[in-house]
């Protein structure tokens, strides 16, 4: 099955000079959660205002269910919904009439029935009636949703969706967005959680510096580039590392008061029973144990930690 969204050698180059996107290819599945990881600047944005439609390509080309987003223009905007970072409603405008706007913007037919259902599902039913500056900026934040859902879009974009927004009402939007999913949406989210991303996506890209570095199974980027560790708090410090155990992944840190071990999770129950006998005829003992398991925040820091 060809992808819902096709990006083939896409560059952006402003005015300026900057080179917001440097060659990007990405091929965005039917039904799937794709998260974007990238610092400010990275290119998360542009890439996103491209695809809908919003900024101009410099080069390469990008194809929206086969359908080209210059060529076709009409045609893939309405397949797409669209929520930005800022909260740009009009303040004195009701929840109901500026979600049915959004709707009819996009040459939609009015169905109240449809409005009534997105509303109910991001729990604004009862604040249909409410002006937007009575609401909340988290309840903005999902009248922001409701308006790019307004128009059944097959595609949606959440660019930075729980910016500003309490633990609470993240993991809300984070269920929302599962069941979209569900009902076999596609969407592609940018955040800055990487908790977010470890949460609900199937798929993560990192992009830094306008060049996407990599798109994995979530899972696979975490057996490919993730470790597991144990550490050792010990009862007396260490000088040195004893000869012996140099280049087996077992590290001393400064302070001598904790060794860490990098191991295979395929083997540690063996490997760690080996280590400690081992520590053991050495005279190494150690008070407290603990095993960390690397976190994709760690992966990420390791892929754009050093390129700016």
């Amino acid at each position: 099955m060809a992808p819902i969204i096709s990006v083939r050698n896409l560059t952006k180059t402003y005015a300026n000079g900057f080179q917001a996107l440097k060659g990007v290819d990405l091929d965005v599945e039917e039904g799937e959660i794709l998260a974007l990881l990238g610092p400010n600047g990275a290119g998360k944005t542009t890439m996103i205002s491209i695809i809908c439609g919003i900024v101009n390509p410099s080069g390469g080309e990008v194809l929206v269910d086969g359908h080209d987003i210059v060529k076709d223009f009409r045609v893939t905007r309405a397949m797409i919904g669209l929520v930005p970072q800022e909260l740009t409603t009009d303040q004195f405008e009701t929840v109901w009439n500026t979600v049915s706007f959004s709707r009819g913007v996009h040459g939609k037919k009015a169905n109240p029935a449809h409005i009534e259902k997105v509303l109910r599902d991001l729990s604004l039913w009862d604040k249909r009636d409410n002006t937007l500056r009575e609401l909340s900026g988290g309840m903005k934040r999902r009248v922001l949703i409701a308006k790019a859902l307004s128009h059944e879009p097959r595609i949606l974009f959440l660019d930075e969706p729980t910016a500003g927004v309490d633990v609470t009402l993240r993991r809300d939007m984070w269920k929302v967005v599962e069941s979209l999913r569900a009902s076999g949406v596609t969407i592609i989210l940018t955040t800055h959680y990487i908790e977010e991303a470890e949460e609900i996506a199937d798929r993560v890209g990192v992009i830094n510096g306008g060049s996407l570095l990599l798109v994995e199974e979530k899972d696979e980027l975490m057996a490919k580039l993730g470790r597991k560790q144990l550490i050792l708090d010990l009862v007396e410090p260490l000088a040195n590392l004893p000869q012996r155990f140099a280049g087996n992944g077992l590290s001393l840190e400064p302070d001598g008061l904790r060794l860490v071990y990098d191991f295979d999770k395929d083997s540690e129950q063996e490997s760690i029973a080996g280590l400690l006998t081992r520590l053991g005829q050495e005279g190494i003992h150690f008070k407290d144990l603990s095993t960390r398991q690397t976190s994709l925040e760690d992966i990420f820091v390791s892929l754009v930690g050093g390129s700016k």
